[in-house]
């Protein structure tokens, strides 16, 4: 990856008030970047931010503490940990800590690279060591899902001031003092207990002890998931009301995940989509399908059309409740 731009500072070099940049009712202060790099992401201005989530996140920030995001999928985990940092104008660099992530991804290995003219060997450093040097924000994605070896990798750099030593270059690294680690996750380390994870698997305990705050980040009440579709579509010129019955319907939808009559759930990221859809095609019926109805079990979409009809007070068009596939 690239190198910083040398204006930028090496550490934070001013302090924002948490009230005035995020929204939230507390009277707190905290560091920030004066200068913007190649890293630093976009900012939302639009976006909705949880208050405890958002607390927890800057104390990471601020005090140098990993910290642990959870919470069902499409509830805007990543994106919350990306538009703090966006606001704060401090560099984030996420890696989706997939099966196919391994050591030498992570610490860096052997290249051959010209050099004047011949080949040599050249040692590449991974995003872990190239992070660790540098005033970056490094957010693992998935964290349940990595694998074992890995995990301990990433273990050694858990706590604040711990080393990471490169075995093959006998080298030992120290922690830039503006790196900050921080994680997602569907679980919390302990295995998915709902189905809807396949991939994800219990941690170590050990590593989980070493995440200083772990935060859950869930589904938000109504009035703010409206806020947010509403905010993600303002060209949407919707009919009054619409925007509440589709809440109405995915909160159904989670409602009947819970009570084992649905498989699969309504994320606000879905009904983003929705929304986004009925806009392209001008109508909400096709777009509920091509969003959200067409990934529901064959066998579970006749329950999924009676909350349509009980939110929208009519039915789906036969082609869109039963599209289902001719045996054959």
């Amino acid at each position: 990856m690239n190198s910083f731009e040398g204006d930028m500072p090496a550490t934070p070099d001013l302090m924002v008030s948490v009230r005035q940049t995020f929204g939230l009712d507390v009277d707190l202060e905290v560091p920030a970047f004066s200068q913007r790099s190649e890293h630093v992401s976009e900012v939302d201005p639009a976006y909705c931010f949880n208050h405890d989530t958002t607390l927890s996140i800057l104390a990471g920030f601020a005090h140098n503490l990993r910290v642990l995001v959870s919470g069902f999928h499409g509830s805007g985990k990543s994106t919350h940990i990306e538009q703090i940092a966006a606001r704060l104008n401090w560099p984030c660099v996420r890696i989706n800590l997939d099966s196919h992530i391994s050591r030498l991804d992570l610490i860096g290995k052997d290249a051959i690279v010209l050099n004047d003219g011949k080949q040599v060997t050249e040692f590449r450093e991974g995003i872990l060591p190239w992070a660790y040097q540098h005033p970056v924000a490094l957010v693992f994605d998935e964290y349940d899902a990595g694998r074992p070896d890995v995990m301990f990798i990433i273990q050694r750099v858990l706590e604040a001031d711990g080393r990471l030593t490169l075995l093959d270059q006998s080298r030992v690294l120290h922690p830039h003092p503006s790196f900050r680690m921080l994680a997602t996750a569907n679980t919390v380390g302990l295995g998915d207990t709902t189905g809807l994870y396949h991939g994800t698997q219990a941690l170590n305990q050990g590593q989980i002890d070493r995440w200083n705050i772990v935060t859950a980040l869930n589904y938000p009440p109504q009035d703010t998931e409206i806020d947010i579709v509403r905010s993600k579509v303002p060209e949407w010129d919707a009919e009054p009301g619409t925007l509440e019955t589709m809440v109405k319907l995915a909160n159904l939808s989670r409602s009947g995940f819970q009570n084992g009559d649905l498989s699969t759930v309504m994320s606000p990221r879905t009904l983003i989509s929705w929304a986004q859809n009925a806009r392209i095609f001008n109508d909400l019926d096709f777009a509920f399908q091509v969003s959200f109805l067409n990934r529901c079990d064959l066998h579970e979409r006749a329950t999924v059309a009676e909350y349509y009809q009980r939110c929208f007070g009519r039915d789906l068009p036969d082609s869109t409740a039963n599209n289902q596939p001719e045996a054959g």
